[in-house]
């Protein structure tokens, strides 16, 4: 058996009401990425590796 490389290339997180915590940035360290909280007040950080 060989190891396989996995790609997410589109993600659907269904939600009710999330908050916008930041709207996507390009970070100086290579990133781009942007935050929001979740009604249930967990934070979700979303980043593309450039």
């Amino acid at each position: 058996m060989t190891a396989m490389d996995i790609t997410i290339h589109a993600s659907f997180l269904p939600h009710g009401d999330a908050d916008v915590v930041q709207e996507p940035t390009d970070q100086p360290y290579g990133v781009r990425d942007c935050a929001f909280r979740e009604p249930a007040g967990t934070l979700i950080r979303i980043q593309e590796l450039r």
